[in-house]
C-alpha cells in the first residue's frame, strides 16, 4: 500500500484559512454532536523541563477517518529558528487501520488553532468589532491575525511582544502583508486599551493580561498557556467573562487559565459555560449583549488536527500533491 508525505509547504498551499474555519466548524460541530472520540493527550516531559511530546489521538465519524498528532513543545525555540510545535499528523482509514498519510504537524497547528480561534470570533465578538489586539509575534500571532481579519471587518491591530524588536519585525511584515494600520505598543495595558478583540498568543507562564484592562463588550481568544500550571489572564479577567472552550474535559485537566482561578475559588466548574461546537449547535447562548465580555480557552485538541489532516490528504489525491511511498501491505 502506499502512504502519502504531505510537508509544510503542501500542507500551506492546500488548507487556506478560510477554509480551514470552515472545517473547523464541521469538525467540532460533528464532535458535539458525539460522533467523535477525543481522548486527554499524553505527555513526556523530557528531564530538565526543557520540552516536552504530546500524543494527540483522536476519531471522526464524519468524515470516517482516525488519527494520531505526535508533537515536540520546546518553549526555548522562540529564540531560534525552529518553530516551537514539531511533530507529524499520521492519518488512517478505519475499516483496516491502514496508514493513509504522513503530514506535517507544525503547519497543521498553526493554521487550525487560528481557525478555531476565527470561529470562535465570528460567534462571540460584537459585529461591529473594529480594533484588534495582539499579545506575542509568533507563529500563532501571525496565524491569528489572519484568522481575525477573516472573521471581522477590522480596522485597526495592536502588538504587543516581551521583545519590542520581534513586535516591530512582526507589525512591518504582517501590515503590508494585509494592508492594515498596525502599531507597536510598549505595554501590554497599551495594547488592549479599547480593544474589540484580543488574541494572547505567548508562552508566559503568569498572567500578562488583567481583567481591569479588558474593555466592556470586548472578545478574548486566549491561546497559548496549554497545561495547568500556566495562564496568560488574572482572575479577574477569567471572572468577568463569558467562558468558552473547545473541550469541556481538557479544559477541566489542562486549562491554567480556568484551572488556577478555580483552585484560587473564585470561580467552579458551571463557569464554563458550553465549547464552541454547543454554541454551533444552538444549545447554549454565546453572547448576550454587546458590554458582555466573551472568552475563549483554546487548548487545541486532536480531532482538530484530525479534520484538518483529512481535509488536507483529500485534497492531495486529487492535485497529486506529495509523495506518495510504499509501507506495509496485505499479510504474509
Amino acid at each position: 500500500m502506499k502512504i502519502r508525505i504531505l510537508s509544510e509547504r503542501d500542507v500551506y498551499d492546500l488548507l487556506p484559512m478560510a477554509e480551514c474555519m470552515d472545517v473547523m466548524e464541521e469538525t467540532l460541530k460533528t464532535l458535539g454532536r458525539g460522533d467523535g472520540v477525543n481522548p486527554l493527550r499524553s505527555m513526556l516531559r523530557f528531564p530538565g523541563g526543557n520540552g516536552l511530546l504530546g500524543l494527540m489521538p483522536a476519531y471522526l465519524g464524519s468524515p470516517k477517518t482516525t488519527g494520531i498528532k505526535v508533537v515536540t513543545v520546546m518553549p526555548g525555540n522562540h529564540s531560534t529558528e525552529y518553530d516551537s510545535h514539531q511533530g507529524l499528523v499520521m492519518l488512517f482509514e478505519v475499516e483496516h487501520g491502514s496508514p493513509l498519510a504522513l503530514i506535517d504537524a507544525s503547519s497543521i497547528t498553526a493554521i487550525r488553532t487560528a481557525a478555531v480561534s476565527g470561529v470562535a470570533t465570528q460567534l462571540l465578538a460584537r459585529k461591529d468589532a473594529k480594533k484588534l489586539a495582539i499579545l506575542g509575534s509568533g507563529v500563532q500571532a501571525r496565524t491569528h491575525l489572519e484568522a481575525v481579519l477573516k472573521a471581522r471587518k477590522i480596522r485597526e491591530v495592536s502588538v504587543w511582544s516581551r521583545t519590542e524588536s520581534h513586535a516591530c519585525d512582526f507589525t512591518e511584515r504582517e501590515s503590508a502583508k494585509h494592508n492594515i494600520e498596525m502599531k507597536v505598543a510598549s505595554t501590554v495595558q497599551e495594547a488592549v486599551s479599547e480593544a474589540d478583540i484580543i488574541c494572547t498568543t505567548t508562552f508566559a507562564q503568569e498572567p500578562v493580561l488583567n481583567g481591569e484592562w479588558i474593555s466592556p463588550g470586548a472578545h478574548i481568544n486566549a491561546v497559548g498557556a496549554c497545561v495547568p500550571t500556566f495562564r496568560e489572564l488574572d482572575s479577574a479577567a477569567v471572572v468577568g467573562s463569558r467562558l468558552f472552550v473547545d473541550r469541556l474535559e481538557s479544559a477541566l485537566n489542562e486549562a491554567g487559565d480556568f484551572l488556577i482561578p478555580k483552585k484560587e475559588g473564585v470561580i467552579d466548574d458551571s463557569h464554563i459555560l458550553g465549547e464552541i461546537g454547543d454554541i454551533l449547535l444552538g444549545k447554549v447562548q454565546g453572547r448576550k449583549s454587546d458590554d458582555d465580555i466573551t472568552l475563549f480557552k483554546s487548548l487545541g485538541i486532536a480531532v482538530e488536527d484530525l479534520g484538518a489532516a483529512h481535509y488536507i490528504y483529500e485534497k492531495a489525491l486529487k492535485a497529486g500533491t506529495g509523495v506518495a511511498v510504499d509501507l506495509g501491505g496485505p499479510k504474509a
